[in-house]
């Protein structure tokens, strides 16, 4: 998908903001969590980068639901992802082995009580599309704004200092 816009660093990976956001920012909003490092595989990181890496998950998770007011009694799917890659109309075109295309990287996806998606739906799994209609399918989510962005930042600084140790790079 396009690129992204990255929030925040620390040994735990980057935060960012996907440029192509597959949830409408009302309706809970969507962040990416990348690991330190590109891999095809959670298992390839080291114990100590995937142990930092489920902090920055956590600590970014818990502060969309502090910050963000359209997940006030709401919750966060996690969906790891890096599978569209692997498609066979992905650039380049063909078929791929996930060792050399795929790059891990967790989706938070804010579920908010009162989406107004049909595919986002409180109490339903979300639907997402086939591949080459999900830049259509996506073209009218907005993403989270910068505000919403300095607001989590700041609280996932703080919760990766305050309960896991880490600090921002």
């Amino acid at each position: 998908m396009a690129a992204t816009i990255e929030l925040l660093r620390c040994s735990g990976g980057t935060v960012a903001l996907p440029a192509t956001p597959l949830l409408d920012r009302t309706d809970g909003g969507h962040i990416w969590v990348n690991p330190p490092r590109e891999v095809w595989e959670r298992g390839m990181l080291s114990p100590s980068e995937l142990t930092h890496w489920s902090f920055l998950i956590a600590a970014t998770a818990q502060a969309m639901l502090a910050v963000l007011p359209q997940l006030k009694d709401g919750c966060i799917n996690y969906w790891e992802a890096g599978n569209w890659a692997l498609n066979d109309d992905a650039s380049p075109i063909g078929p791929k082995l996930p060792q050399t295309h795929r790059r891990v990287h967790m989706h938070l996806l804010g579920r908010s009580q009162n989406a107004r998606h049909p595919d986002w739906q409180w109490g339903e799994s979300p639907r997402f599309p086939r591949y080459l209609q999900a830049r259509q399918w996506a073209e009218n989510f907005e993403p989270l704004n910068t505000e919403e962005c300095a607001r989590i930042t700041v609280r996932t600084s703080e919760y990766l200092a305050r309960k896991y140790g880490l600090s921002v790079l």
